[in-house]
Formats: C-alpha cells, sequence, structure tokens
C-alpha cells in the first residue's frame, strides 16, 4: 500500500527519516511533499534524499494530516525536531547572508544583544556579530555626552540599530559590524564640499581633530577631520592648545572622499585670512600712520623691525621678486604680538608692485614689492624664505 500525504512545515529545516511506514512490503513509492508557509524555506524529499534551502530561525514543528479523519500508521500528528538537527545548516546559510550584505553594501537592522569591554554584541538572525566601540555612530555619544561609553552600551542593550557588515568570515568566525558606515550611506548624500556646519569636537590627535557634524534634525551622524594645518592661521604646535574633546565649533567641508568615507574640514577657513591685510585696515583711524621720509641719498631711514632686514634679504634672493623697500610704517594702540609676523596684503597689485605688512608690538610696516609674481607666488616665495630664517 502506497501512502502520499500533505502537510506543512513552520519555523525551520528539517531532516526527515522513515517518516512514513507500509503496510505492505511490496510497496515500491513513498513519498511526501510539503508546502511552507510564512518561510523562505523550501524542502523537497524522494527515496533518494532532500534538498533544504534556508529557513526560519526557530525550532522547527512538522505537523502532518491527511486527508478526511483517516490516520497515517507510524506517524503522531505533531513532530519536533531538535535544534542540533538544524544548526549546521542554518548558520551556514546565515553565514552566506552576512557576505551578500557585506558584498552589496546593504544596510541591517541589527538588536543588541548585549556587550562587552570593547563593543555591542549584535544579533544577525542565528549568529551574533559584534559591533566596536569606534565604529558605533557618534549620534549616541553626542546624544548623552555625560555618559561613559559602556553606560550608553547598557542603555542600548535590547534595541535596534541600523549597522553595515564589514567583514563576514565564516573560516574565522568574524562578523564585524559598523553603525558609522550604515550613517554614512544614509546621510553623506546630504552634505557637499562648502557646506558649513555647526559640529563637536570628538577626539583630539596629534595630526588634528575628529568633529561630529550636527544635522538639521539637531543630532550628529557624521564625522570628520580638522587636520592641524586647517586649525588656525596661526601655527599651532599641540591642536590640544586649541581644541578639546566636547568642544562646539564651526566647521566648513573643504573635500569629500565618497569612496573611503572621509571628510575633510576646516575651521580657519570659516575666519579671515589674517595674512591678507593692508595698512589701512590693521591701523585704526585714531592712530598715526607715517609716510616713508628719504635721506639726502633718497635711501629710506625707516630702521626695519627686528629680524626684518634678514628676511628682506632672503627674499632679494627669490626668483621674480626684483626690489624690495619699506615704504610706510604705523602704530596700533594694541600689541598683537611682540614676536615678528608677516602678512600678505589683500590689496590688488599695481603693475608690478605688491605689499606686504610686517608687525611687531604695536609696531607696523609696509614692504613695497617690485615682482612679476602673483599672490599665490609670493606667498609661496615668503613661505620658502620663513623656512630658511630662523
Amino acid at each position: 500500500m502506497s501512502v502520499a500525504a500533505m502537510g506543512t512545515v513552520s519555523g525551520g529545516i528539517g531532516y526527515l527519516s522513515q517518516l512514513f511506514t507500509s503496510d505492505s512490503a511490496a510497496s515500491t513509492h513513498q513519498f511526501c511533499c510539503f508546502s511552507v508557509n510564512s518561510s523562505p524555506l523550501h524542502m523537497n524529499f524522494s527515496r533518494s534524499g532532500c534538498l533544504v534551502k534556508r529557513g526560519s530561525l526557530l525550532s522547527p514543528r512538522v505537523s502532518v494530516s491527511t486527508a478526511g479523519n483517516a490516520k497515517t500508521d507510524g506517524v503522531d500528528d505533531q513532530l519536533s525536531l531538535s535544534p542540533d538537527e538544524i544548526k549546521p545548516a542554518r548558520k551556514s546559510a546565515d553565514w552566506k547572508a552576512a557576505r551578500t550584505y557585506s558584498e552589496r553594501g546593504l544596510i541591517f537592522e541589527g538588536k543588541v544583544e548585549g556587550f562587552n569591554g570593547g563593543g555591542l554584541l549584535i544579533r544577525f538572525y542565528s549568529l551574533v556579530g559584534f559591533l566596536p566601540f569606534p565604529q558605533m555612530s557618534p549620534y549616541h555619544s553626542c546624544k548623552e555626552p555625560q555618559k561613559t561609553i559602556q553606560e550608553i552600551a547598557r542603555d542600548l542593550t535590547g534595541s535596534v540599530l541600523s549597522v553595515k557588515v564589514i567583514q563576514a568570515d565564516e573560516d574565522r568566525r568574524r562578523l564585524i559590524f559598523s553603525e558609522k558606515e550604515a550613517s554614512w550611506l544614509k546621510f553623506s548624500n546630504k552634505i557637499n564640499v562648502g557646506d558649513t556646519y555647526q559640529a563637536k569636537v570628538g577626539s583630539v590627535e596629534d595630526y588634528g581633530a575628529f568633529v561630529h557634524l550636527r544635522f538639521p534634525d539637531g543630532s550628529y551622524h557624521l564625522t570628520g577631520l580638522v587636520h592641524v594645518s586647517e586649525v588656525s592661521w596661526d601655527l599651532v604646535h599641540d591642536v590640544r592648545d586649541i581644541l578639546t574633546e566636547g568642544d562646539d565649533v564651526r566647521v566648513k567641508i573643504i573635500n569629500i572622499d565618497r569612496e573611503k568615507s572621509r571628510i575633510t574640514l576646516s575651521i580657519k577657513q570659516l575666519e579671515e585670512d589674517p595674512l591678507l591685510e593692508t595698512l589701512d585696515k590693521v591701523i585704526h583711524k585714531d592712530a598715526s600712520v607715517h609716510t616713508n621720509s628719504l635721506d639726502s641719498n633718497g635711501s629710506s631711514i625707516i630702521e626695519p623691525l627686528p629680524g626684518l632686514e634678514t628676511i628682506i634679504e632672503e627674499l632679494l634672493q627669490e626668483d621674480g621678486i626684483y626690489d624690495i623697500i619699506i615704504s610706510r610704517q604705523g602704530f596700533e594702540k594694541r600689541v598683537v604680538s611682540q614676536d615678528l609676523q608677516l602678512w600678505l596684503s589683500n590689496a590688488p597689485a599695481t603693475g608690478d608692485q605688491f605689499s606686504l605688512l610686517a608687525r611687531a608690538g604695536r609696531q607696523v610696516q609696509e614692504i613695497q614689492l617690485t615682482t612679476s609674481l602673483d599672490q599665490e607666488g609670493i606667498k609661496r616665495a615668503l613661505q620658502r624664505v620663513l623656512e630658511r630664517v630662523p
């Protein structure tokens, strides 16, 4: 006697053997076909074996029914399969899914199962992966800056985060997530070079500061780097002298590397370049400005500021600079710096004439250059000279 049965499988993968029995030794055709509800699982059984594809993560239960009220010999109304029987195939399928998420750059909504000293534990179907603290979005620390990372991790336990799979290595059992990369996918299309943002300083390093950008929703979603050269127009020896973790600053986006998910920021470019000054702008209206006086030989009688004479001599060695004179000087009401400082003038060049300003203490001197160089060429020449002069 042959038996054919139709049933349902819900919630898992099953390996079934000797599910049906025959009351006749002459029976030659036994088979079962399962239709699957609410699951991507598919099973095809024959005498020769079965084909199994990924199913649900729950422990499976198999229910078998026949037409009418007849019972099939040797078959219970409900059969439960051991989780140990489905675990290997299920995990293998989930590793394959993790690799697909990684290769396609997809965002996964993962539940935080817990945390340890280095990061969060994220559920990925039957697997548990790792989200290192440095890969978390700045949203959390900026929202509650008074909390430690461990306190934030404890509060996040049980919640769901948007993450990106950045490593899925089944052989090494390494499943690593990044919330930062998921935030990049969501928000990077909203930023452009030249945009300005209110921001909060995160970590400060020798080479610059990592700064979190505040978006219109009031939250901080992306992080960029302010290199030490973009912190201030002044020479910065230690970024920590200027910026501290938690400081609120305003920054300008000066570069976006969308392939490497990097943002380069500047603080100083939102301030006026102090190298671009004129004597009339520096000197207050009630301060004195003296026109150059000449001696009987037509030479300037204005004595150069300490150290300026050496710089002038070096500038005259630069190609494209033919003559230099101190044309006039003035005195400021306040002391900017006792050290000698040089600025390029933002006044347009007149013919082959260009102006520099030298400042020390309250004294300011205007220097006229006869040159074929443009403003950028003069700036580079001046930088080379200052590197040579101690």
